[in-house]
């Protein structure tokens, strides 16, 4: 079979691609797992914090801002979010609250919302509303109805093991035979420097972290469902409210080779303690544990663009960890580059995403 746009990779960055793209021609999607959003997405932490990340990744996350508020009736629903600065890191709390826009508050005020924290070990708290939970789930779902409504075709179980370039068409080999396209999209996660060598593209050198998560109840029975998302300040950790439960995480950055991730219990445990520094509530049990990984180039920026040695092999990649809340721009900046149409981000903007910046 022929198609005109193959997209290799089934998690957010693919499916939203797959739907952006079947309005401009055929579009075949392949996953290599059984389930869409297997590795990354579909282990997401699914905040939406358009101040979160680097300059363009902020211009993409305001751009997303509208069509996951409203289209198709919405995927966000309020959260807010607080910054806690343990004693002897009020050195780094202006900076974090001022960039992430919050106002401070006292530990009073903050303990108001949440019962748990603990007054002995934490010193300054700054907290806002404007983040929101994402549906990722609806969010998959929404895009994947928009791409097969226009006749795209999504293959899970369906990994790539060759590519070739072959008279002005890419042959790719999958396990249910091969697959010629016009234009390949390489939104293969962590994969997807290894879908550039089978294609005989220069890879990028994107790196795989991994990041643990742990479920447990909720802390001293408490209802969960007005609290905020908790940092810990630099990042060092933090706890989100999840169906009546609480999922804390180490925010460990550890690279990796591209596999099916998996929790390593010590730094799991190390970042549990950090949490529970600052909490008045300790760990007793688990729910459940997992880990994910979160792919960035070099530059920490995602690569949106045309390879620029070879245009038919386009790279949607190195979303890290802001794939959900960057997808619903990231997508239509592909679908207009690929399809010659005036992006709406502003140039510098494009030219910071695109592939070109690394030579």
């Amino acid at each position: 079979m022929t198609t005109d746009f193959l997209i290799i990779g089934g998690g957010i960055a693919g499916v939203s691609a797959a739907a952006r793209l079947a309005a401009l021609g055929s579009v075949t999607l392949l996953e290599s797992e059984e389930n869409l959003a297997y590795h990354t997405s579909g282990r997401s932490a699914a905040l939406f914090e358009p101040n979160y990340g680097l300059p363009p990744v902020v211009t993409l996350s305001f751009a997303s801002e509208s069509y996951l508020r409203s289209t198709n009736g919405g995927v966000l629903s309020p959260r807010g979010m607080m910054v806690v600065a343990g004693k002897g890191q009020e050195d780094a709390f202006a900076p974090e609250r001022d960039s992430f826009d919050l106002v401070e508050v006292s530990v009073a005020e903050a303990q108001g919302i949440v019962p748990i924290l603990n007054p002995e070990t934490i010193s300054r708290i700054a907290m806002a509303d404007h983040a929101w939970d994402i549906d990722t789930d609806l969010l998959i779902q929404n895009f994947v109805r928009e791409a097969r409504a226009r006749g795209a075709i999504i293959r899970t179980r369906s990994p790539v093991t060759a590519i070739a370039r072959d008279d002005g068409l890419w042959r790719v080999e999958t396990r249910d035979g091969p697959v010629n396209a016009r234009q390949i999209v390489n939104a293969a996660g962590a994969w997807a420097d290894e879908i550039a060598r089978m294609a005989g593209i220069r890879p990028i050198g994107f790196t795989p972290y991994r990041r643990s998560m742990a479920r447990i109840p909720a802390p001293g029975g408490h209802d969960l469902s007005r609290w905020p998302m908790i940092f810990g300040i630099r990042e060092s950790w933090y706890c989100k409210p999840d169906a009546g439960a609480l999922i804390v995480s180490p925010a460990e950055e550890h690279p990796m080779e591209p596999h099916d991730a998996f929790v390593d219990d010590m730094v799991l445990a190390e970042g549990l303690a950090r949490y529970e520094k600052n909490v008045t509530v300790p760990v007793t049990r688990l729910l459940a544990s997992w880990a994910g990984l979160r792919t960035f180039a070099p530059d920490r920026v995602p690569v949106i663009g045309p390879d620029p040695a070879e245009p038919s092999f386009f790279w949607l990649a190195g979303q890290g960890g802001y794939g959900f809340q960057t997808a619903p721009a990231a997508s239509q900046l592909a679908a207009d580059l690929i399809a010659g149409h005036a992006p709406d981000l502003a140039a510098q903007d494009v030219a910071a995403l695109n592939a070109g910046r690394f030579g």
